[in-house]
């Protein structure tokens, strides 16, 4: 449905395109943010056991996910960086991008604290559960940077400790921008995308709404 605006000055303008900005999706387990629920997420990864489910064992898993995030990047020669409050993240991957242009799949990883929905647990002397108490604090969070064939430059964030809370952040434009390439279209970029083409039956092929795969 054309909008008004776009009515009002339709002799002034050579073409359109219709997407959404930015996207991000949360990808919580809902069931692991009350006191069964993440009894039930842990009994699942320990064969049915409770024993284990502890604040040692909780900062020990946490510890772990980091140990072998970094493990992972440095094998595989992968940067990552750890970042400070003031640091604009992702300016620091797209910076990285405009140096390493041919760059695809995971190529950087972001660390940076932020809140996030942890948990205490407390027993009692005869190490019976007796709460499950959720808290916000400030926690490591790890942002995997990838440069995707359809999407673009996409960001996976995962909170660093159990139950790892994820967050999913695309980009509608960079969607354009790579359906563009694959077919040829002349487009120029300036911040978000701006798209030319002398070809109106290109433009066409431009004006539909970026699906999400999967939703």
């Amino acid at each position: 449905m054309t909008d008004q605006l776009s009515e009002l000055y339709q002799d002034l303008l050579t073409g359109s395109y219709e997407c959404v900005d930015r996207i991000v999706l949360n990808g919580n387990c809902s069931v692991c943010y009350s006191p069964g629920g993440l009894r039930s997420w842990w009994r699942q990864l320990h064969n049915g056991s409770e024993e284990q489910l502890d604040n040692t064992h909780l900062m020990r898993m946490a510890g772990r996910f980091s140990r072998r995030i970094r493990g992972y990047a440095k094998a595989r020669g992968i940067p990552i960086i750890d970042c400070g409050a003031d640091d604009r993240k992702h300016e620091i991957a797209e910076e990285y991008l405009e140096k390493n242009p041919s760059v695809r799949g995971l190529f950087m990883i972001l660390v940076a604290r932020a809140p996030a929905t942890v948990w205490e647990v407390r027993r009692s002397k005869q190490g019976v559960i007796q709460n499950l108490e959720s808290k916000r604090a400030f926690i490591k969070h790890y942002s995997f940077h990838i440069m995707d064939p359809d999407w673009g430059h996409i960001t996976f964030k995962l909170a660093g400790h159990p139950p790892f809370g994820a967050q999913i952040m695309l980009n509608g434009h960079e969607y354009v921008s790579c359906n563009a390439r694959r077919n040829g279209m002349a487009f120029t970029k300036e911040g978000t995308v701006s798209l030319s083409s002398t070809s109106p039956q290109t433009w066409r092929k431009l004006q539909i709404p970026c699906p999400i795969p999967g939703l």
